[in-house]
């Protein structure tokens, strides 16, 4: 499994051509407080760059953009009734999506975690 990250401060885990995906810590203690996660549904597909969601906090609301082509597997139920698991563990218990990648040479234009930590420096 590979890790990468966007310029949008997301992260996507790839396994073959399933990935797991939601928002960086960093952009969770940005945001502060999360109270509402608006996510697409399972099936739907996308395109590189095409607004997935939107993540609402108690000093804003953020789009999810979608870092890679794809279609959504699976969406986390569980951010519905507790949007503040996005604050608790972003990267990890708290994904937004498990997502099929369509183009995973699309991947190569995301940062590993060495290129992310010096865009948030």
């Amino acid at each position: 499994m590979t890790t990468y990250y966007s310029d949008d401060h997301e992260w996507i885990t790839v396994d073959g051509d399933v990935a797991t995906f939601g928002i960086t810590a960093h952009a969770a203690e940005q945001m502060g407080d999360v109270v509402f996660v608006e996510q697409k549904d399972a099936g739907d597909t996308f395109e590189k760059g095409d607004e997935i969601g939107v993540v609402e906090s108690v000093k804003a609301a953020s789009e999810i953009y979608a870092p890679v082509d794809g279609e959504i597997l699976e969406v986390n139920a569980a951010l519905a009734d507790a949007p503040g698991q996005l604050n608790e563990s972003p990267e990890a218990d708290a994904w937004i999506y498990k997502l099929k990648v369509s183009n995973a040479d699309q991947l190569a234009d995301l940062m590993d975690l060495d290129g992310y930590k010096a865009l948030i420096a």
